[in-house]
């Protein structure tokens, strides 16, 4: 058995960044929502996703929406430690952003290096790349009852993007996460599961880091009967994932006292068979 390691530790590097024009679709949606303005601590409450977009001329643009072949969804930004995480792209782009009141500015667009063979969604990267360090205003409309929140993003140029919140972990659990490291198998296995038939778990086992990064412990394999928010496990590639796990409110019977949520992917390698 040999494998092909491919790391996908957050090594940035500056785009050189050119517009490229992108097919696909976004429903529109002419109404917002009917709450109160949200304020700055609104934007890290919430995984934002674009759901509108508006040329600098008005008109509703298409461009930014694309049908991925790699099954990426809609264009997400995160809020987290004064960087804007760009998500469902080929790579994982972030910059630095701050807030004077409703003016936003946002630093260059750093990346990771992951090779991509949907040439539509790496030329949306592209795209995303150069225009977010031009955004210059923001708002945010809380939604009232089962209504998403909506952040509005303009640019210097007039562009102009509507994103709706779903509300993040810890906006969910109201906590801070405990940040664990775990190794994912490449191949689930069966397993006993105490309420579906059949299941089949992940096979994980625990890492551990030093600060300097070296590898200190690994602990021995078991079977995970939960599953991890925002990982999808493709057979026959194994992952080294950041995780941050929530210690749940109301636990439900014969159910984890954890959720875990993807973080990041540290590493991954393929499982070569001769």
């Amino acid at each position: 058995m040999k494998f092909r390691w491919t790391w996908c530790l957050p090594l940035i590097a500056s785009l050189t960044l050119a517009a490229c024009g992108t097919t696909g679709g976004g429903g529109a949606r002419p109404t917002g929502p009917s709450g109160p303005a949200g304020d700055a601590q609104s934007l890290t409450a919430y995984h934002w996703q674009l759901k509108q977009a508006y040329t600098p001329a008005g008109t509703e643009d298409q461009s930014w929406f694309i049908t991925s072949s790699s099954g990426k969804g809609l264009l997400q930004l995160d809020f987290v430690d004064q960087r804007v995480v760009v998500k469902n792209l080929c790579n994982v782009m972030s910059a630095g952003y701050s807030i004077e009141g409703q003016r936003i500015n946002v630093t260059r667009t750093m990346s990771t290096l992951m090779a991509c063979n949907d040439n539509q969604l790496m030329m949306l990267e592209q795209k995303v790349g150069r225009i977010l360090p031009t955004a210059k205003q923001w708002a945010v409309q809380l939604g009232q009852g089962q209504e998403a929140p909506r952040l509005t993003l303009q640019f210097i140029d007039g562009t102009k993007w509507q994103l709706d919140g779903k509300p993040t972990a810890q906006t969910q659990h109201g906590s801070a996460p405990e940040r664990i490291f775990l190794e994912v198998a490449s191949q689930r296995t069966s397993c006993n599961h105490p309420l579906i038939k059949d299941f089949q778990c992940l096979k994980v086992r625990e890492i551990r880091y030093g600060d300097n990064g070296v590898k200190t412990h690994t602990g021995p394999w078991e079977n995970f009967y939960s599953e991890i928010e925002g990982y999808k496990h493709e057979p026959g590639v194994s992952n080294v994932l950041r995780i941050n796990r929530f210690k749940r409110q109301n636990v439900p019977a014969d159910a984890s006292s954890y959720v875990y949520v993807l973080d990041m992917v540290v590493s991954s390698a393929i499982e070569k068979r001769n």
